[in-house]
């Protein structure tokens, strides 16, 4: 069930149930959930509350406790500085403005921001451009490749009932 879609700019998705339709329309089984939901069940290790990041075209998250997804967090349009949502403020469209050197910056400060907000017992980066990180990231931090969310597909068919969303 799709519960919001502001990055498509229409409510007629709120509330749309996507995996029935495309189910429907492929006579197959179909499961969805958000991209960084898939990297997160991808990735993490089932240890306490970890957190995954991507950054691509925006900004996506995903939180996992014991390694169970908790879905439908999304932060990527709360304000962070100014009167700059997350995907403004460090999405590509803002690494293609600002250059390489402040947005790393500005992930920097992210990571400070989600650290202290969420507590996390470790944080995960992925996406396409995490491999524009020009620093050292901390011991509780690992910076993933996408091929993670590749798992995370095939973990939303290894327990019929818990990733059923």
């Amino acid at each position: 069930m799709v519960k919001t879609a502001p990055n498509l700019g229409t409510e007629s998705w709120s509330g749309f149930d996507l995996s029935k339709e495309l189910g429907a329309l492929l006579k197959q089984p179909v499961r969805v959930v958000n991209d960084a939901d898939m990297q997160g069940l991808g990735i993490a290790s089932g240890k306490g509350l970890e957190m995954v990041i991507t950054l691509g075209t925006g900004f996506g998250t995903a939180l996992l406790m014991n390694g169970n997804l908790l879905p439908h967090f999304e932060i990527a349009h709360h304000p962070v500085s100014k009167d700059r949502e997350y995907d403004e403020y460090i999405g590509n469209k803002a690494l293609t403005e600002a250059g390489v050197e402040k947005w790393n910056k500005r992930i920097r400060k992210v990571i400070a921001i989600l650290k202290t907000v969420y507590n996390y017992d470790h944080l995960y980066i992925s996406g396409g451009n995490a491999k524009k990180l020009d620093f050292k990231v901390d011991d509780d931090t690992t910076v993933a490749t996408n091929m993670d969310g590749i798992k995370g597909g095939a973990k939303l068919w290894s327990n019929n009932n818990l990733y059923n969303i």
